[in-house]
């Protein structure tokens, strides 16, 4: 089990945004930011992944000492006259350090259509201001393109759960290659855990199996944690937590669960991808 808390890394978007389609709480406080940070570090959990773009979240982030943390930021591209270095210099002001263990493209589809920004990441990098850069991905064929132009990152974020599977050869492949391996998505949003009875047709696809899992396997959520955890071309899983109470539930529910069974079905980006999902 200690192994395996190593692998969990902390998502902070909710720290500054509130986020997914099973939050029922909203936007964490500053006061449980802090009691949550305390948990990661008597845990020895290591990863912070946060981004500019999730509202206050590195601000709130660096009201803590951060120290003992790798932090992972991403970058949005950049405006006219803008560049990738000045939002650097914001997140390191507003998280309070002086260099980030990872940077990535939020956007790697405009990266790729502006290789310049390869280019500045590559001497950010150089200038020890960052010590991996790569991409954040919603799309194996965005992260296919970008390997096609000769990009060779250090880490790759990319969604993997039990019903998404899209990425894996990629990640085989790349993590043979050194590449450090960060996964988020483990809950698809929360999606495992919504009341089927409550979901809109557009989820008719997996109904039966939402149904299925919920009710036939004990602690649901630990043995999804651990599906990805067990991966072997897995580094990082980033989980998101709302609170402290709920991220040590997530943090002691890999220890009693249920196997999964086996995914007899191929499930479409309808289901994989929650920006496909119907808007409320």
């Amino acid at each position: 089990m200690g192994e395996h808390i190593q692998k969990i890394g902390l998502g902070t978007v909710q720290f500054g945004l509130p986020y997914g389609i099973s939050n029922r709480s909203g936007q964490t406080s500053s006061e449980e930011v802090s009691d949550i940070l305390n948990i990661a570090r008597q845990k020895g959990i290591k990863i912070l992944d946060t981004a500019s773009a999730y509202g206050n979240a590195e601000k709130i982030l660096g009201q803590s000492d951060l120290a003992t943390f790798k932090v992972v930021s991403k970058f949005m591209p950049p405006e006219s006259g803008s560049s990738i270095s000045n939002q650097l210099k914001k997140s390191l002001d507003d998280l309070g350090i002086l260099s980030l263990y990872g940077y990535l493209a939020h956007r790697p589809g405009d990266l790729a259509q502006n290789l310049y920004q390869w280019e500045e990441l590559l001497s950010l990098k150089e200038r020890g201001k960052v010590q991996k850069i790569g991409f954040s991905l919603n799309t194996p064929v965005e992260l296919e393109t970008l390997l096609k132009k000769g990009t060779n990152p250090d880490i790759i974020q990319v969604p993997f759960n039990y019903f998404d599977r899209r990425f894996k050869d990629l990640m085989m492949d790349l993590r043979n290659n050194g590449c450090e391996i960060h996964t988020r998505s483990t809950f698809l949003q929360g999606l495992f855990f919504v009341d089927a009875s409550e979901l809109d047709s557009h989820f008719d696809e997996v109904l039966s199996l939402l149904k299925n899992l919920q009710q036939s396997v004990k602690n649901l959520p630990g043995a999804l944690l651990n599906f990805v955890l067990n991966q072997p071309f897995v580094d990082t899983v980033i989980v998101g937590v709302e609170n402290s109470k709920q991220f040590i539930q997530n943090l002691e529910s890999f220890t009693m669960f249920d196997p999964l069974p086996e995914l007899q079905q191929s499930i479409s980006e309808s289901i994989l991808v929650p920006s496909n999902w119907p808007k409320d």
